[in-house]
């Protein structure tokens, strides 16, 4: 792991995180664009908690992990897709879930070359999913609402 500081405006620079190099070397071989989307989504997950951790899984595919995944990179020919593993019960009163609304365990927000990225909301979302997962998963949350 190495330390990177992530890159915002001045005056709101969060605190450096560690990096997986494998992590560095998926976002590295993608085009300008897509790094550009990669880091910015990698930013706003480590802010939404210091604790995330990030990883690779399925081979090549960069996780962020924390009492579980959290989300998910995969860069595509014309778009990255931001997978969230929320059990599709995060709310999502901005509408950036782009697919996979019906997906029991994750959906997706896709960003194209130039889309601009809804910060706040990612974040939040990044934060909420951080949170069911410390109260036990969104499997736990959604049996305990079932049972309730």
């Amino acid at each position: 792991m190495t330390d990177h500081t992530p890159s915002h405006p001045a005056g709101s620079a969060p605190a450096p995180y560690a990096t997986d190099p494998r992590v560095d070397e998926y976002i590295d071989a993608l085009p300008e664009w897509q790094r550009e989307i990669c880091r910015a989504v990698r930013d706003l997950v480590h802010e939404a908690d210091p604790d995330v951790v990030e990883t690779i899984k399925r081979t090549n595919r960069p996780y962020f992990v924390l009492d579980g995944n959290v989300c998910a990179l995969l860069a595509a020919k014309a778009h990255v897709n931001v997978f969230l593993y929320d059990g599709a019960i995060v709310p999502d009163p901005e509408g950036i879930i782009t697919a996979g609304h019906d997906n029991k365990t994750a959906r997706t927000v896709a960003f194209r070359r130039d889309d601009p990225i809804n910060a706040p909301a990612l974040l939040a979302m990044f934060r909420q999913i951080i949170a069911d997962n410390r109260a036990g998963g969104w499997r736990k949350l959604k049996r305990d609402a079932a049972s309730g």
